[in-house]
């Protein structure tokens, strides 16, 4: 039996499973993974969120960053891995996606329990009021010069509402991954390196409740030797072919020329 093979029968036996992705679901998308050679990270480091909060300059950084990045999050489409990851949960085999992603692709590929353990950049907010923008709408502020976007109510730094280097998990999110996990039977841990904490644990957690667990990430991960089944191909193509299986009239979206 193949990894194909393989993969489908696990999954064509869960009715609780989750999938738990990482960047590189992503990037097949268009949006580059931000710790990868060529990354953000890897030609700026991160802003920190307490000097986000103290120092001009670190917000005057964090808004450049944002800048760059942002024609790549609005051009991006689903791929073919969250349309199957959205029909698996269509077909009763998935309970729900836990992600580390902040494009909101998830849900527009349809999937409806998405747990945002990283937040979302898809809003932006006020650190004190807790007011919120659309993106574009701070994207013009900055286009028009601003440098250090603030609140138009009360005068404090906005942000986006993605989870910053040192800033504190959420809290609900992070208890309701943890509770998906222990429930599931099968957990597909897809994109991620399984090196960033407390998400990375997650997997774990849910082997050690009873789930089968798969990787399918192209290069090794810390929880590989305790994984079920462990896949080192492309996201699309793998979760294309096990949907195929499943159901043949399936059709993976269709990709610009």
């Amino acid at each position: 039996m193949n990894h194909i093979e393989q993969l489908t029968t696990i999954i064509s036996e869960a009715t609780s499973g989750i999938a738990f992705t990482g960047a590189g679901i992503s990037t097949e998308s268009g949006i580059p993974d931000f710790r990868s050679p060529g990354g953000v990270w890897s030609k700026n480091a991160p802003v920190m969120y307490d000097d986000f909060l103290t120092s001009r300059l670190e917000r005057i950084r964090y808004w450049k960053m944002r800048r760059e990045m942002y024609g790549d999050f609005k051009a991006a489409k689903p791929n073919a891995g969250h349309v199957a990851i959205a029909g698996l949960e269509a077909m009763g085999h998935l309970a729900g996606v836990v992600t580390q992603n902040i494009d909101g692709l998830h849900q527009d590929a349809g999937s409806t329990l998405v747990v945002e353990l990283h937040g979302t950049n898809r809003m932006v907010a006020c650190v004190s009021c807790g007011k919120e923008w659309e993106p574009d709408a701070v994207t013009a502020r900055l286009d028009a010069g601003e440098d250090d976007p603030d609140c138009d109510e009360c005068g404090s730094p906005i942000k986006s509402k993605t989870i910053s280097f040192g800033q504190a998990m959420p809290v609900t999110e992070m208890q309701q991954a943890f509770q998906l996990s222990t429930k599931a039977d099968v957990y597909l841990a897809i994109g991620s390196s399984l090196v960033v904490e407390p998400a990375a644990s997650m997997p774990r957690h849910a082997k050690q409740h009873g789930a089968t667990l798969v990787i399918i990430n192209k290069t090794e991960t810390p929880l590989d030797p305790m994984a079920d089944l462990v896949i080192r191909e492309g996201i699309g193509d793998t979760m294309s072919a096990v949907m195929k299986r499943l159901d043949p009239n399936w059709q993976p979206p269709r990709t610009a020329p």
